[in-house]
């Protein structure tokens, strides 16, 4: 078989096969472009709730812990929860209620540490013993299970009488006991006769 007899015999082929690259092409630029994969995580809300409220029981029912905030929003890809303008108020039998408020707040992703931040305020309730006591820092670190409350930023404590600074602090609500950890500094009223 000679060449020329291989090209004819070829030749009624070619136009089918650049009809097939033609289309071939135009089927590539009529697809929609494939989304690519998002490698980072996003960090968008799953959940959010207005002006909520929740409730903490003991073990025999009463409220022990209440959690109230303008905003809740929680993110899956963290499994955070950020609060907006929290409320908190830590209840016991027999104590001075302790009210904390913030400007924002993140619940850990097991629940067992609240962290508050920007314009942090604590008020504990006035007792037959103790005057109302109020404490002013920009972040606190509240583990409501044990009843413990640290900071490691300043602090100002105001009572009836006193006005203190430091800068770090640790309260055991249990042991009801109060550390200031360094550079303190303390205003303390006479009492007028």
């Amino acid at each position: 078989m000679t060449l020329a007899s291989r090209a004819r015999y070829w030749l009624p082929v070619l136009p089918l096969l650049g009809l097939l690259s033609v289309t071939y092409w135009l089927n590539q630029q009529v697809q929609p472009e494939q989304a690519r994969p998002d490698n980072g995580k996003r960090h968008d809300p799953d959940a959010i709730m207005e002006n909520f409220s929740a409730v903490r029981l003991n073990e025999q029912g009463v409220p022990r812990f209440i959690m109230a905030a303008k905003l809740m929003q929680h993110y899956p890809d963290d499994d955070s929860t950020v609060l907006e303008v929290p409320r908190l108020t830590a209840l016991s039998a027999g104590r001075p209620a302790i009210h904390f408020i913030a400007k924002q707040g993140v619940v850990s992703s097991k629940g067992d540490e609240v962290f508050l931040h920007r314009d942090v305020e604590v008020l504990r309730e006035a007792s037959a013993s103790q005057s109302e006591l109020t404490l002013h820092t920009e972040y606190l670190r509240i583990v409501p299970d044990r009843d413990w409350v640290d900071t490691d930023r300043a602090v100002t404590l105001v009572d009836a009488r006193n006005t203190l600074h430091a800068l770090g602090m640790e309260m055991d609500n249990k042991a009801r006991t109060l550390k200031l950890l360094s550079q303190v500094r303390s205003e303390h009223a006479t009492t007028k006769q």
